[in-house]
């Protein structure tokens, strides 16, 4: 394979173009280890060699990092990898090395997520917020099926949002419908626990 060029970006890493197409990024000291120049060749024993000596290790290490503060989803590690300049295969690489010592496990990743927002937030809108992460959507209808019920969430809610004091007016319910809906409560739903909680006001 040819180098057809490498490319700064910045002071201290190129990218390196083989046969037109963008192979992967090196540090200046690993383009003169590897005799990496344009115009040059790489034959597929050196890629190989570069994959395995640089490229996967370093791969490794910034997921490891990337997980250090929060957990990330398996969509999220690929797609940061993938913007780094990791290929492909050393980036499915590095999430099979993850997920084989669960460093990265979707499923249970759901689970924790949805008996931690459950009591606070709808189905609908715990579902939105874990495919904005990737999560694939059967896990995510898994996770969802073992939440608290959805009426224990809309009626903390309403007791926070009222300081326990039932709406009085017409106006003070339409807010605190509009207030419900915005986060993914059915209609009916909020009807019910609001007539729930005003019998229990009134006992």
């Amino acid at each position: 394979m040819k180098v057809t060029s490498i490319v700064p970006v910045d002071q201290r890493k190129s990218k390196v173009f083989l046969d037109e197409d963008f192979a992967f990024v090196l540090y200046g000291g690993e383009l003169r280890r590897y005799g990496i120049q344009e115009g040059g060749q790489v034959s597929e024993e050196l890629y190989r060699k570069i994959e395995e000596e640089v490229l996967n290790k370093r791969a490794r290490e910034r997921s490891l990092y990337l997980l250090q503060n929060s957990d990330k989803t398996e969509s999220q590690i690929r797609k940061k990898l993938l913007e780094e300049g990791f290929p492909l295969a050393v980036t499915e690489r590095t999430l099979e090395f993850l997920k084989h010592y669960r460093y990265v496990d979707d499923r249970s990743l759901a689970k924790r997520y949805v008996e931690d927002k459950s009591r606070v937030k709808s189905k609908k809108q715990m579902a939105w917020e874990l495919c904005q992460k990737g999560m694939d959507g059967e896990l995510v209808r898994e996770a969802l099926k073992e939440g608290a019920p959805e009426k224990e969430a809309i009626s903390r809610l309403i007791r926070q949002k009222t300081g326990g004091k039932m709406p009085g007016t017409q106006q003070e319910r339409r807010r605190l419908y509009g207030y419900l809906g915005r986060k993914g409560f059915s209609y009916e739903e909020v009807r019910s626990v609001l007539g729930e909680l005003e019998e229990e006001t009134w006992e």
